[in-house]
C-alpha cells in the first residue's frame, strides 16, 4: 500500500539533473512526480517512478547517491481548506510530517498529496481510521 520514493542527492551544477534523468530514460523508467529541495551546494530530488528498484539500482551503478523511502499518498478533496483539514487530523493523532509535496495528477477528481511521516504505519492506521483513502502504489505508477 505504501508508495516507494527515490531520493537522489545531486551536486547543484548545470547538467547534473539531466545526467541522472538520462539514466532513467535509458532504462525506460517513467517519472510520475518529482520535487527538488536545494541548498547552496547540493539538491535532493525526491521522485516516484515506475520500477523503483530498477531505477535505484541503475542510478547507483552510474555513481549517483540514491536512497529508497516509503511514503504515503493520500487523496484529499480538491477544494479550499481540504489540506488544512488533513493537517488537523495529523495533529489530532500526533503525526509528525517530515515533508510533503503534491502529486502532479488527480485521481478521480481528488488531489493527491505525498507525505513522509516519522512513523508511517501509525500514520496509515490513523488516516484510514479517519476515513482517508491511502492511494496504492499501483494507482500512481500504473503497474
Amino acid at each position: 500500500m505504501n508508495v516507494t520514493q527515490l531520493s537522489l542527492f545531486l551536486e547543484n551544477k548545470p547538467g547534473r539533473l539531466q545526467s541522472a534523468l538520462k539514466v532513467l530514460s535509458e532504462k525506460n523508467i517513467n517519472i510520475r512526480t518529482l520535487t527538488i529541495a536545494e541548498v547552496t551546494d547540493f539538491g535532493i530530488v525526491r521522485m516516484i517512478v515506475t520500477r523503483s528498484d530498477e531505477a535505484a539500482r541503475a542510478l547507483k551503478e552510474n555513481h549517483f547517491t540514491c536512497s529508497v523511502t516509503e511514503v504515503l499518498a493520500i487523496e484529499i478533496d480538491d477544494v479550499p481548506g481540504a489540506l488544512s483539514r488533513a493537517l488537523e487530523t495529523f495533529n489530532k493523532h500526533h503525526l509528525n510530517i517530515e515533508y510533503m509535496y503534491a502529486f502532479t495528477e488527480k485521481i478521480d477528481d481528488k488531489a493527491v498529496m505525498i507525505f513522509r511521516f516519522d512513523d508511517i504505519e501509525t500514520a496509515k492506521k490513523a488516516l484510514i481510521d479517519e476515513g482517508y483513502h491511502i492511494v496504492k502504489k499501483t494507482e500512481i505508477i500504473g503497474e
